[in-house]
């Protein structure tokens, strides 16, 4: 079991094996008139498996005829993350509607593959935290409160816990005025949060400092005894983590010894992951699909051959934290889930969506929460290995740990449905942050969004409350503190040999 909260070690091994190698170093410049041959790397990486490649001029196929032209192109980037950047296709930018400010919503490239490794399986430096920011009245004061604290985290150790109200970052008192200028204190390494009553008076100063956690991403599993005289499961899922498949796999043993009839679940805080541990969660909940596709992949032209399918599976593969294969078990498939509660917002994303889309030509799929983040595309990693068409981690350049996270398809289900890219609107919604000064426990029978599933079970419609008090509550995003590779949705080599 994976339960290790530091992983202190995971670091001082890793700077051992790549002690004689700067990740920001570029190989000895070849006799090819390339200034830096990360660049070429970059191009012909993105040239081959970009989903929008075609969209494109820059990764034209021609791109590269007149060698002294390309060479020319790309000495042009002193920056190897310009480069990337400026091949990004207008189908995953994002333009800020005030400042307009361009940002990339899928696609990136980082300098070190090890940490990219590692937070795909939720191994990263953090405070162990996530908030969400909230206008709480005309006068323009911001609070945030605290939607997760990550077991043995720094944020636990101070004793930080969900439906915390923070109205300070290293006492400067938040307000409509100042938000964006002080809400960048939480890439700090260290943060002080003034925790307080609803009416601002002080409880307490935590200061936290981040460090290396592993969060197991199956935060809570509760199944609830009589709701309308059915047993219902609960579990808090937060991220769709290849080396975690027996833990999931044992939560569903939990639900199947305990005979439920319905399940809801919390996926408001997933933002997605490995896609071939969506299917095998998909498998868990619906016993009756056999070996029936759950969803299809599509690659560009360059690699329709790489194009194919996740089905239902009836066992599954166990992986370390390292991501090498150490055994497999049989899937704790349930039975009599005839429809599934999802109860999600606008961090639930990729893999999570999938589940949603999957399972809908199945069964009835109901979304209580807000309307999702909208992502039906997912990525690879290439590494600088151009032998492999740059897909081989242990073959890459040992000169640098440059590695790029493109788009490479998009994804359908059974009924080749993939029209999501706004969003799923949810069924029931309920606005979590309307409730800053009375948030619940996760697991806790009248926490708001939670309830709301209960009470459709219970055949009690779900209303949602309208005052005046209601519309002077507006939602901030907090993307200082999101986890730069969160809303991720991957595949491995796995999916290119089956």
């Amino acid at each position: 079991m994976r339960k290790i909260s530091y992983i202190l070690a995971t670091y001082i091994v890793l700077g051992l094996t790549f002690a004689s190698c700067n990740k920001n170093d570029d190989p000895t410049p070849p006799t090819s008139g390339i200034d830096k041959p990360i660049n070429d790397f970059i191009w012909k990486g993105m040239n081959s498996w970009y989903n929008w490649q075609t969209n494109v001029p820059d990764l034209a196929n021609t791109k590269d005829d007149d060698q002294d032209a390309y060479n020319t192109y790309l000495n042009g980037f002193a920056d190897p993350e310009d480069l990337f950047y400026s091949l990004l296709s207008q189908e995953e930018t994002k333009v800020d509607p005030v400042t307009g400010a361009i940002s990339f919503k899928f696609s990136w490239i980082v300098d070190d593959f090890v940490a990219l490794n590692n937070s795909f399986q939720g191994i990263t430096k953090s405070f162990g935290i996530r908030l969400q920011a909230v206008k709480i009245n005309t006068a323009g004061d911001i609070i945030f409160y605290v939607r997760y604290v990550a077991p043995n985290s720094p944020a636990d150790l101070a004793g930080i816990k969900r439906g915390d109200i923070i109205n300070a970052l290293d006492g400067v008192v938040l307000n409509e005025g100042n938000y964006d200028a002080t809400v960048g204190k939480l890439s700090n390494e260290t943060i002080t949060l003034s925790i307080v009553t609803e009416n601002g008076m002080l409880i307490a100063d935590k200061t936290i400092t981040a460090v290396v956690i592993s969060e197991d991403p199956i935060y809570l599993k509760k199944v609830f005894t009589d709701i309308n005289g059915k047993k219902v499961g609960y579990l808090v899922y937060n991220g769709f983590r290849s080396s975690y498949n027996d833990e999931l796999n044992a939560a569903f043993a939990y639900f199947k010894n305990e005979g439920i009839q319905e399940l809801i679940l919390d996926l408001r805080l997933n933002g997605g992951g490995s896609v071939l541990t969506s299917a095998y969660l998909a498998s868990m909940i619906n016993s009756v699909a056999g070996t029936e596709t759950f969803a299809k992949l599509t690659f560009n032209a360059k690699h329709t051959s790489q194009s194919g399918s996740y089905t239902f599976q009836n066992t599954l593969n166990v992986y370390d934290a390292n991501g090498n294969k150490t055994g497999d078990e049989s899937i704790n498939r349930l039975t009599g889930i005839n429809q599934l509660y999802v109860l999600a917002s606008g961090s639930t994303a990729s893999a999570s969506e999938m589940i949603i889309n999957g399972l809908r030509p199945f069964m009835p799929v109901k979304v209580i929460g807000t309307t999702t983040y909208g992502k039906n595309v997912g990525s690879i990693t290439l590494y600088d290995s151009p032998s492999s068409d740059f897909t081989d981690e242990d073959s890459a350049n040992s000169a640098h740990l440059y590695a790029m996270q493109p788009i490479v398809f998009q994804i359908y289900n059974k009924l080749d449905q993939s029209d999501y890219i706004n969003g799923f609107v949810p069924d029931i919604e309920v606005k979590e942050y309307q409730y800053w000064n009375a948030i619940l426990p996760f697991g806790d029978e009248n926490e708001v969004v939670l309830k709301a599933a209960l009470d459709d079970i219970r055949g009690v419609s779900a209303r949602q409350t309208k005052s005046l008090k209601f519309s002077e509550i507006k939602e901030f995003e907090v993307s200082k503190l999101e986890k730069r590779f969160e809303k991720e949705m991957y595949i491995n080599d796995e999916f290119f040999n089956q």
